[in-house]
């Protein structure tokens, strides 16, 4: 407990990470804790590198313009109004002196003691060492990349329509998207609606110039969805004229000239990786236990082994699944962390009180997963949709999900805005570089 002279004893709960479970645990520690938080007898800190918390599963529809960007953040000092928000990162968390390292945004780094910590960082992108992937490539995780992402290939039509060279407008406007999960497929799908979309505005340009290549290694995409949906799926993308290649690494890309591993070469300027997630490697420099994948072992009350005052969720954590067989764990959607959260939350006012927690147990309801404007697949509860009835389930579930009312009220006015008039398609990709033209008049 940290005291100070003539102060009662505060519990200080550090909460690492400000994503699903972050987020959500806080919220939710907020509610249990109301009178404790105004006594000052607890205290909350939430310590993440971003000031909002992104709800992912919509990014394809941001990407996309379907969504407004700003409406699929959450922010923290907003929502999280009885907490302390540090943004900064922690660098590593000592449990035996119950001490983690903050490096702030800016200045140096110091050490904040706790009594109990929520270690919930995620997941960063999992990437292999393919020469040329760190200088062409662009992640899917953050509504940076998405809005970036938009901007970039916007930006690529509108330079191709002034370009006579035809190996360059080819490499212009060839897309490469790298994994066939759920991120892959749906950024994919979204986006090449989007350039579809767009080329009825570009007289000098069809539908056929615009190449979208999606590379998977494996010889399946979407193996959340069940393989039936997994090959409709594969079998509508095709009748986009979307090039896929199953079975197929990609083997090099420096320069924007892609190698794949089934011996074809061409040149691609936007390379899109999307090729799985690991768990943060953060976690590596704490003295808790993790599994061979890097992930805190946890018990199933979401406590971590061995240790007291340390709990974990969602991606970073290894949770042993009580609905499936011995030696599964949860696995690392949204649907769980969200869940877990709560849990973690009253399991954490629960033992602050004295009591036992409870264990955390919930059997996947399944997946649904979004293929552009209208299109979609679903496997919900054993019930297979797909086209508009599965597109329109993943709409529901997740407006239902995002966190606030706020946000909630924000995506359905987006939506129900698009139905009356067209979509967007301007490039703001100048925006990353809005000292351009003043820097070039001050020469």
């Amino acid at each position: 407990m940290t005291t100070t002279a003539g102060a009662t004893a505060r519990t200080r709960i550090l909460v690492v990470g400000g994503g699903y479970v972050g987020l959500y645990t806080a919220l939710r520690l907020q509610k249990r804790l109301r009178s404790e938080l105004r006594s000052r007898r607890v205290e909350i800190i939430v310590v993440d590198p971003r000031s909002y918390m992104t709800y992912q599963p919509f990014l394809p529809e941001a990407a996309a313009g379907s969504v407004e960007p700003r409406h699929v953040v959450v922010p923290l000092r907003r929502v999280l109004d009885k907490c302390e928000i540090l943004t900064g990162r922690v660098q590593s968390v000592d449990h035996a002196r119950r001490v983690a390292r903050i490096e702030p945004a800016r200045g140096e780094a110091y050490d904040l003691s706790y009594e109990v910590i929520v270690l919930a960082p995620g997941s960063v992108a999992r990437t292999l060492p393919i020469p040329g992937l760190a200088e062409q490539g662009i992640g899917f995780k953050q509504v940076e990349e998405a809005i970036a992402l938009r901007n970039q290939i916007l930006e690529k039509l509108d330079i191709a329509t002034s370009v006579t060279d035809h190996a360059a407008r080819r490499a212009l406007l060839t897309f490469v998207f790298v994994g066939g999960g759920y991120a892959g497929i749906e950024a994919l799908a979204e986006l090449e609606d989007m350039a579809t979309y767009a080329t009825r505005y570009y007289p000098e340009m069809s539908k056929g110039d615009i190449r979208f290549v999606l590379v998977e290694a494996s010889d399946r995409i979407l193996p959340e969805v069940g393989e039936d949906l997994g090959r409709y799926t594969l079998e509508q993308l095709r009748q986009r004229r979307i090039d896929i290649r199953l079975g197929t690494r990609l083997e090099s890309c420096v320069g924007g000239h892609i190698v794949l591993s089934d011996g074809e070469e061409f040149d691609a300027e936007t390379l899109v990786w999307t090729a799985g997630v690991k768990a943060n490697p953060m976690l590596a420099r704490t003295d808790l236990p993790l599994d061979d994948k890097g992930r805190l072992r946890c018990r199933t009350d979401l406590r971590v082994e061995g240790v007291d005052g340390a709990w974990s969720a969602g991606d970073c954590a290894s949770i042993p699944d009580l609905t499936a067989g011995p030696g599964v764990t949860t696995s690392p959607s949204a649907q769980h962390a969200v869940r877990q959260a709560k849990v973690l939350a009253d399991n954490i006012n629960l033992v602050l009180q004295g009591r036992s927690p409870n264990a955390y147990a919930h059997k996947h309801a399944g997946s649904v997963a979004s293929l552009g404007l209208h299109k979609g697949v679903a496997q919900v509860y054993g019930i297979k949709l797909r086209g508009f009835p599965a597109w329109f389930m993943h709409r529901t579930y997740h407006v239902s999900r995002i966190p606030t009312f706020n946000r909630k009220i924000r995506v359905i006015l987006d939506w129900t805005l698009a139905l009356f008039f067209r979509r967007e398609i301007v490039s703001l990709g100048s925006l990353q570089r809005a000292r351009d033209e003043f820097s070039e008049a001050t020469r």
